[in-house]
């Protein structure tokens, strides 16, 4: 990521611009809105062995909330979505029903007496340390999908939930957050979000294909945007070139509105042709 020179978060007001991997074209101008999706602290304990069994149990549970959760989102995706969608959420259910996932944590619950936590995060990191290895791009992306899952999973086991939260008006709303996941996305599809922005992801995160089979105007790889950024500040998102501009003063801002309208009128255009 580039930024302007500043090295601490700017105050509130002040105008700066961060830079992305631009993975969806178009232009959105529009409001702020932090999603909370910072990775789950997660603590070590010994688990006494009489409450071993309970503890497996409390795993497989959780598993079993996810997959339901998964396949409820499948039977959500409306026809004339995107195929994208529900083959991503496709992936997540073979990553849950691996066995790296759902059996080997059990297996660690019953051999050291830990809790469930903190087995299933000792797989995602080693899991994520593999992919790391990996030298195509592609397949090194996975590794998200394999954090989003377990994240889930841990969400399940914590009671915190997984929903998004959705501001009260959803128009020129631009989404910001740590990282989404495609079955963030599909709930997001129900609201009428002008774009989003996120710390995590590459030009071949699924995160990113599902922008670009949604058209909607998205930035991915931004680092410290979740950070930096303020609730409602105003935003402008150039898809097309990645760059994501807080707070613009009334010269830019009529810049990329102008550029917006060309771009409409163009889309406008094609439309008519087709």
């Amino acid at each position: 990521m580039r930024r302007d020179e500043r090295t601490a978060a700017p105050n509130a007001g002040a105008s700066f611009t961060l830079h992305g991997a631009r993975v969806s074209g178009g232009i959105a101008i529009g409001y702020a809105h932090l999603v909370t999706a910072a990775r789950l602290e997660v603590a070590h304990y010994d688990v006494a062995p009489e409450q071993i069994q309970a503890e497996i149990l409390r795993f497989d549970d959780a598993i079993a909330e996810v997959r339901g959760e998964l396949i409820g989102l499948q039977t959500s995706v409306p026809p004339t979505a995107p195929a994208e969608l529900s083959a991503f959420l496709n992936v997540h259910l073979m990553i849950l029903d691996d066995s790296n996932i759902s059996r080997v944590p059990r297996e660690m619950i019953r051999s050291r007496g830990c809790n469930a936590e903190w087995a299933l995060t000792q797989q995602m990191e080693m899991l994520a340390q593999r992919f790391e290895e990996i030298e195509d791009p592609y397949l090194r992306e996975r590794k998200h999908d394999v954090v989003q899952v377990v994240e889930r999973v841990l969400k399940a086991m914590l009671g915190t939930g997984h929903a998004p939260s959705a501001p009260t008006h959803e128009e020129n709303v631009i989404v910001v957050a740590h990282d989404l996941s495609p079955a963030d996305m599909i709930l997001f599809k129900r609201h009428q979000f002008a774009g989003f922005v996120t710390d995590l992801g590459g030009v071949t995160s699924h995160t990113a294909i599902v922008a670009r089979s949604l058209n909607i105007p998205a930035i991915v790889g931004l680092h410290h945007a979740r950070s930096m950024i303020r609730e409602n500040e105003l935003l402008v998102v150039d898809g097309r070139e990645g760059v994501l501009i807080v707070n613009p003063d009334q010269h830019v801002l009529a810049e990329y509105q102008l550029r917006q309208d060309q771009l409409q009128i163009e889309r406008q255009k094609l439309k008519r042709l087709r």
